[in-house]
């Protein structure tokens, strides 16, 4: 291969490697801001000029040759040391910019974020936001995030987690369904109610709670409860609470204007529930030596506002 012609392939070669990390034509067009033909152009322009297949393709999926994996393993440090330099002399400029790839849970994110989101882009103009709003956990680095939200206990030690603020969990139902059903007096009783729960596995789904007053470290109880109606999102819970369906356990930020405005009220309010969710959100970003201070902007911005409770 000629010498100026390899100068004229770093960027069929980025592609590739980009078209390794997102695993399909698609994905890594999505990823480039490029059509799905213009890359599927460059691929066989490198392969032409390497005079070797660097990918082998099917009717469902692609895998790199072993030509293409070397291509793409030899080449990758290079490519991150030269997006890390271009962030850091990017982030010398007075303002932040740039693009932010985020994803965050479905609920969270209509209920809380969005708001939050569109002050920061008032008041930093020179950065774009492209959020994703799924409850499907991501592997980041991998679809090209550049930050998620998450609830969780324990964010992952190969990644980068700040703090956002606590949350709590709250069992919820409207006065109406307590007058006619009956207001529980303890997590037992919760087994002739009809319990609204999120799907955690194929298991009967159980509660656990303790008491706000600890007497002894074994007055946890876990209850098992039954309901017509479960749902992997919080808001579709909330929701059926609010028309009187039965009894939910909730994150706060799902429950918290319909507590403020009264129509949902707290059920055995003397009992914690735990294990459910969370008692933090996170914002989390794969490990680099250099973040971008769009991201940082970003979550101080989410951290302050989240600080001060959660809006109705």
């Amino acid at each position: 291969m000629e010498e100026q012609k390899i100068n004229t392939l770093w960027t069929h070669l980025h592609w590739l490697s980009v078209l390794a990390q997102q695993g399909s034509y698609t994905a890594a067009a999505a990823r480039l801001g490029v059509s799905k033909a213009a890359m599927s152009q460059r691929i066989a322009e490198l392969e032409r000029a390497a005079k070797v297949t660097l990918v082998q393709r099917t009717t469902r999926s692609l895998r790199l040759t072993e030509a293409g994996q070397k291509l793409v393993d030899d080449t990758r440090a290079s490519f991150e040391q030269i997006e890390q330099s271009f962030a850091q002399v990017r982030d010398l400029a007075e303002q932040p910019s740039g693009l932010i790839r985020m994803t965050a849970p479905v609920a969270l994110a209509r209920q809380q974020l969005v708001p939050l989101l569109a002050d920061f882009l008032k008041a930093h103009p020179e950065v774009r936001i492209e959020l994703d709003m799924s409850d499907r956990l991501t592997a980041l680095a991998t679809e090209g995030f550049d930050l998620a939200i998450r609830h969780t206990a324990r964010p992952p030690d190969t990644h980068v987690a700040w703090a956002l603020c606590t949350t709590e969990t709250v069992l919820v139902a409207t006065r109406a369904y307590l007058r006619k059903q009956g207001e529980p007096q303890t997590p037992s009783d919760l087994q002739a109610h009809n319990c609204l729960h999120y799907p955690r596995s194929q298991d009967t789904p159980a509660w656990t709670f303790e008491p706000r007053q600890l007497l002894r470290g074994d007055d946890r109880i876990t209850v098992p409860v039954m309901g017509y109606f479960a749902a992997n999102n919080s808001e579709a819970l909330r929701e059926a609470a609010l028309a009187g369906a039965g009894i939910a356990l909730l994150p706060d930020f799902s429950a918290q204007a319909a507590l403020r405005q009264g129509k949902l009220v707290r059920v055995l309010p003397d009992w914690k529930p735990v294990g459910a969710f969370a008692e933090t959100i996170f914002a989390i970003r794969p490990y680099a030596p250099h973040v971008p201070r769009a991201v940082t902007a970003l979550v101080d911005a989410l951290r302050q506002g989240l600080a001060v409770g959660f809006p109705d």
